[in-house]
């Protein structure tokens, strides 16, 4: 019963949180202590989210796009480069600190040029989702490589098994849960990078509508489309975490033995 109530609980207290600050909201715009044109109150943002919601869909899909596919080659791309510095310890030395680097430059500061080099299609955007969901990725797998149960390789290897045996039987599958925490942080990332890419040049996008809409004081619809943006971010890490589930079936069964 402790645990059932333990359950309810959490499940309630998100909600209640997201209830408490939409009454804060609401109660800051209805006594206009912040000026309606500079906060709508959480009914006009609804309204504005209905009105505008098939113009928010198509701009929506273009982001997606550019998130799935940057998404993709970015996966891809860290899957590569961490097995590759996990074998090579000279190559570890040599990119690691590189890769660090790449993680102090702004995102702000990187669109432009990424805009000035390849226009203003979905190629920049693809190509900034790349640079920010590589990262963790790319960490999570080489924590998740350096995580590895040694007696296990000691085992394996005493039985014949090769580098590559070695490598798909013992360390991906040890892996794969660090994988999962660095593809959850980075589908949100996705997001957020096409958005941010999108700003600063493009036809369509959330962050193309987003521009618009700022630049015609409609921040109903520029609260709007922020709303969006956390709903997908928010389905999106949920999707991580159903395909974490589908893939790992062994960490449900541990919870459910305990």
């Amino acid at each position: 019963m402790t645990k059932k109530l333990q359950s309810i609980t959490e499940k309630i207290s998100p909600a209640l949180a997201l209830v408490a600050i939409a009454a804060v909201w609401a109660a800051i715009s209805g006594f206009e202590l912040v000026p309606s044109y500079m906060l709508p109150s959480p009914v006009s943002v609804a309204r504005a989210f209905v009105e505008d919601f098939p113009l928010l869909m198509e701009h929506a899909a273009t982001t997606l796009t550019e998130a799935g596919i940057g998404l993709a080659i970015g996966i891809i791309l860290a899957f590569i480069t961490a097995s590759l510095m996990d074998r090579f310890k000279l190559l570890y030395n040599a990119v690691y600190p590189l890769m660090i680097i790449t993680q102090t430059i702004p995102t702000v500061a990187i669109a432009p040029i990424l805009i000035m080099w390849m226009g203003f299609d979905m190629a920049p955007k693809i190509a900034l989702i790349v640079l920010t969901t590589f990262f963790p990725i790319t960490v999570g797998l080489l924590d998740g490589y350096a995580s590895v149960d040694a007696d296990a390789v000691s085992l394996l290897r005493s039985m014949g098994a090769g580098r590559l045996r070695i490598f798909f039987t013992v360390k991906i599958p040890s892996a794969l849960s660090h994988f999962f925490a660095g593809l959850k942080i980075s589908a949100s990332y996705a997001i957020v990078g096409g958005v941010i890419a999108e700003w600063l040049g493009g036809f369509e996008g959330l962050g193309v509508y987003m521009t618009r809409v700022r630049k015609a004081y409609q921040f109903d619809k520029m609260f709007a489309v922020i709303l969006l943006i956390i709903i997908i971010s928010l389905l999106l890490m949920l999707a991580v975490s159903l395909i974490r589930k589908a893939v790992m079936p062994w960490e449900r069964k541990g919870v459910l033995k305990k």
